[in-house]
């Protein structure tokens, strides 16, 4: 089995002895991370060698940033989001491990929606489903994996009234996540748990976590080579509990080989 999981830390520096106990427990064979808030030179590279993982990153002083970790070796890796060469964020990472082209995404929030956030929020959407259209074009398995930063339906959300003018519930938002889907890839999660309750992200804000109040929006999206293989798909709440957690959880599924 090939275990490949995602997860946004909110700061590599703050979260690497919980990256660290993570990958010594969970032990994926990939493990995608997102907003590392690290320059490549200051991303802790030998730390996470120890652990036995090959690395790849892509980063930003302070904010985004996307890395790509694996057991096995890292080949033909393409750093950013193809569509607009002169987009400066850090936010897409791919890379070819264990015989799968794997990517690392942290989707653009878009709040406020009355800004230009939300606008690069959905033409970065954009990029990405042009890109993941031409990846299926090669007939291999694919996992575009990731933070959205998109619910994807009220099932996603604990009060979705509260949340449906917010950038992340947005139907502009929801109808480019479906395009995905629409154009060839599965959802790892929602199709093997279709009706299941569940969150990857509580806010810091309000006790969310106490109250169980979260959004599902870290999500593994799957070729159609790579969700033939699909076994599981899971989220690990353990993170979210520990001590100085990121607000986000990792989410992980198993491909056989």
């Amino acid at each position: 089995m090939l275990k490949i999981a995602s997860w946004n830390v909110n700061s590599i520096k703050v979260r690497l002895p919980a990256v660290v106990g993570w990958l010594g427990n969970a032990r994926p064979d990939v493990l995608l991370l997102q907003e590392t808030k690290s320059l490549d030179e200051a991303f802790p590279r030998l730390e996470i060698e120890d652990c036995g993982y090959n690395v790849c990153v892509h980063g930003q002083k302070t904010y985004n940033g996307v890395a790509i970790l694996s057991r096995r070796p890292l080949e033909d890796v393409s750093v950013g989001l193809p569509g607009n060469e002169e987009d400066p964020q850090a936010r897409y990472l791919e890379a070819v491990t264990g015989g799968v082209r794997v990517a690392s995404i942290y989707l653009p929030n878009g709040n406020p929606v009355e800004t230009g956030k939300f606008p690069y929020k959905l033409a970065w959407m954009d990029r990405l489903a042009d890109h993941a259209q031409a990846l299926l074009g090669h007939e291999e398995a694919v996992v575009l994996g990731g933070d959205y930063n998109v619910v994807p339906a009220d099932l996603d959300c604990y009060d979705p009234w509260a949340w449906r003018d917010d950038a992340l519930c947005r139907i502009e938002s929801r109808a480019r996540f479906r395009t995905l889907l629409h154009g060839g890839y599965v959802e790892a999660f929602r199709t093997l748990h279709p009706q299941r309750r569940a969150y990857t992200f509580w806010d810091y804000q309000a006790g969310r976590w106490q109250k169980g109040e979260g959004l599902r929006i870290d999500h593994l999206l799957l070729s159609p080579e790579a969700a033939d293989r699909l076994e599981e798909c899971d989220i690990d709440l353990g993170p979210r509990g520990a001590d100085k957690a990121s607000d986000h959880t990792p989410v992980w599924c198993t491909l056989r080989e």
